[in-house]
């Protein structure tokens, strides 16, 4: 009995202090994401109030500028850049006085305040139930994706109100005590921005008529007394420009995300553009707001909120950049049933409202209509065709887990192994993994570039020093070999043919190649192949930044020929046709031959024949060869190359352990030994005498 006391007793402390530990990790989670939150809010408001005052709150001149609606004396179009209603003209316009007098500061401190209002509460909407580590940290987090988002961003730097009428919708529908209450806050909102008028009918559809007949009579009510106050105006905005088309920049512009705005970017325009329009819009309006209500009635109301603005934002005339918050509301959809696709709708929403669309699809001809309209492609899968699992699913709150090999040290104890890289058995979601594999080249690339200030031509008097000194060290170490190899390589013209196709062919299309074979063929080792390529390229980002390198072809009077781009003129060097989108003083160290290695290791070590092994290795060594010959390396980039992939091989042995088929192999084995040593011998027979 004693010590069964005991050992309740040692029991209960333990659970207390997991409980304990528990609460004390979120707590520090929860301040953590907090501070981020801050640093974030007052980087975005550092980088509006520092701009130059004719840079910055451009929007907001409209109103305060010398030809703005605050000066106007006529009509408020008379401004030549107003664009909302006359309800909001005639509202807002008295609050500008204030953001004259404050040139801007109260306007951008009132903006960051509506904001973070807006994050609480649509973190308090979440459906329920909601768990404590999600209630926790839903209200930071949210706050952090509103501020990077480029609705929130763009918001800020122009000056614009169009955070007022989501803040509105969302108060009418989630914060305001009574239905009249709630539907006054959406009929306001829908005074602001016409295309509210569809949260009206979600209100009704889901049983809240009265509030649906509030904010019905309300937009009629603030669209009169407009009328009443400034019919001249109003008669311009309704009838003249039907609810603002045409006001503003060309409705053609990219930066409208609108239907309207999509088919004139397509060529079309006159009576069939409208046509289509119209009857494209009737469309999404029935398929938006048949899934909102069915979401709101599954208890999922702040998504089927999402889901109606997405439908605004596609049948409105224009919907500019600062007017499509709605689509970030809908990353609390649920997709896929299982575990490894649920990130894929919120990652891609993130990723659709935070980086710019030519981030998202690389720059060719074929995939402009998409990149051109990706925001507005966004809004319309999830208003038409998302498939937002209901509360009523089984995979709702509990999605297929994914098979996870044994977890498996490293060979040295003291590096721990991070607990989110545990190894896993199957491959990853394709959409995910190819909408990552773009936006982390395209930001290698950013910061490639960024690594000289911008340009080449900024790094280019360090990146000619480090040249000089690496060409000394070579002379040193008898292996300044480029230049006789150029001259030799140029005077032979198949073989300087083969070495310029290898060049510019083979760098992106092997290590392409041997990432979709092993996605297809080999999912077990695709993460890890993966991440050790990942960690490999981050090195080397490491490296331009510290050591801008000039190639020995920019070296002037060193005498290579650039058989890939032609004869340098060094007074003005041109650097070929991708001088404005990478940094040419990338050459330290060399990616071309890293990644070639890392496709030769790799092959080396997962092929299942010699023959294969032994070609997989010629690829980097005519890799070396190529980039000397063609005079766009030196002979230690090389060897940089293979310094920071032997690294990205460290790292992920490192931090996440073994491969996973290795993994597996050590617990099958320490499994089989353990059935093969029969049962363990009685505690007695093992006790010391």
């Amino acid at each position: 009995m004693a010590n069964a006391e005991h050992s309740g007793r040692a029991a209960e402390a333990f659970g207390a202090t997991a409980v304990g530990g528990t609460r004390a990790r979120l707590r520090a989670a929860r301040l953590g994401l907090w501070l981020l939150a801050a640093v974030l809010a007052v980087r975005q408001v550092a980088l509006v109030l520092t701009t130059p005052s004719g840079e910055r709150l451009t929007d907001l001149e409209t109103w305060v500028g010398p030809a703005g609606a605050l000066h106007v004396s006529g009509s408020l179009y008379d401004s030549t850049e107003f664009t909302g209603t006359p309800f909001g003209g005639l509202v807002l316009k008295p609050l500008t006085r204030s953001a004259e007098q404050t040139l801007g500061w109260g306007w951008t401190f009132g903006t960051l305040l509506l904001v973070v209002a807006l994050a609480l509460i649509a973190a308090r909407a979440l459906p329920r139930p909601v768990g404590r580590r999600t209630a926790l940290l839903a209200a930071p987090v949210a706050v952090s994706l509103l501020m990077v988002s480029l609705p929130v961003r763009n918001t800020l730097w122009l000056g614009q109100t169009s955070i007022i009428p989501v803040l509105l919708v969302l108060l009418g529908c989630f914060v305001a005590h009574g239905q009249r209450a709630g539907g006054v806050l959406v009929g306001v909102a829908a005074a602001l921005q016409p295309t509210l008028l569809l949260f009206v009918p979600l209100l009704w559809l889901t049983g809240r008529r009265q509030a649906a007949a509030a904010g019905a009579v309300t937009f009629a009510s603030a669209t009169a007394l407009a009328w009443a106050a400034m019919p001249q105006d109003s008669a311009a905005y309704w009838v003249h420009h039907l609810a603002g088309v045409g006001l503003g920049g060309p409705a053609d512009a990219l930066a409208n995300q609108s239907l309207h705005g999509a088919l004139l970017r397509l060529g079309l325009e006159g009576p069939l553009e409208i046509a289509l329009f119209l009857a494209l819009g009737a469309a999404v309006v029935t398929l938006g707001l048949r899934r909102a209500v069915h979401y709101a009635r599954d208890g999922q109301l702040l998504l089927a909120v999402g889901i109606t603005g997405c439908a605004a934002i596609a049948v409105s005339p224009t919907a500019w950049q600062h007017q499509l918050l709605w689509v970030l509301l809908t990353v609390v959809g649920r997709v896929g049933t299982r575990a490894r696709d649920r990130l894929v709708w919120p990652v891609a929403v993130v990723l659709v409202m935070t980086l710019p669309a030519k981030m998202m699809l690389p720059n060719m001809a074929f995939l402009h209509p998409l990149r051109d309209n990706v925001v507005l492609l966004a809004a319309l899968a999830a208003a038409t065709a998302v498939p937002f699992l209901g509360r009523t699913s089984p995979c709702f709150r509990d999605p297929v887990p994914t098979p996870y090999a044994p977890r498996v040290p490293a060979r040295f104890a003291f590096v721990p192994l991070l607990p989110f890289l545990r190894r896993v058995l199957i491959r990853p979601n394709l959409l995910l993994e190819l909408l990552l594999i773009r936006v982390t080249y395209a930001g290698y690339a950013k910061v490639r570039l960024a690594a000289t200030g911008g340009s080449n031509e900024a790094g280019r008097a360090r990146a000619e020093e480090h040249g000089q000194q690496i060409l000394d060290l070579e002379r040193v170490l008898h292996l300044d070999i480029e230049h006789a190899v150029n001259h030799a390589v140029v005077k032979v013209g198949w073989l300087r043919n083969f070495f310029d196709f290898y060049y510019t062919s083979f760098h992106f299309v092997v290590p392409l190649t041997v990432l979709g074979l092993l996605y297809w063929r080999r999912p077990v080792h695709y993460r890890w192949a993966r991440s050790a390529l990942g960690f490999a390229t981050l090195l080397a980002l490491v490296g331009f930044w510290l050591y801008p390198l000039a190639p020995p072809r920019l070296m002037p009077d060193l005498g290579i020929i650039d058989t890939v781009h032609g004869v340098q003129d060094f007074s003005q060097p041109d650097y070929g046709t991708l001088t404005a989108l990478t940094n040419q003083y990338a050459a330290m160290p060399s990616l071309h031959f890293g990644w070639s290695l890392w496709c030769g290791l790799v092959i080396a070590i997962i092929a299942p024949k010699v023959w294969m092994k032994a070609l997989g290795l010629l690829h980097p060594l005519f890799t070396a060869a190529a980039i000397v010959a063609t005079g766009n390396h030196w002979i230690l980039d090389a060897a940089g190359g293979a310094v920071v992939v032997g690294g990205g091989f460290a790292l992920t042995y490192l931090l996440q352990g073994p491969r996973a088929r290795t993994v597996t192999a050590v617990a099958e084995e320490g499994a089989a030994k353990e059935v093969s040593s029969g049962p363990p011998a009685p505690e007695k027979d093992r006790t010391p005498s």
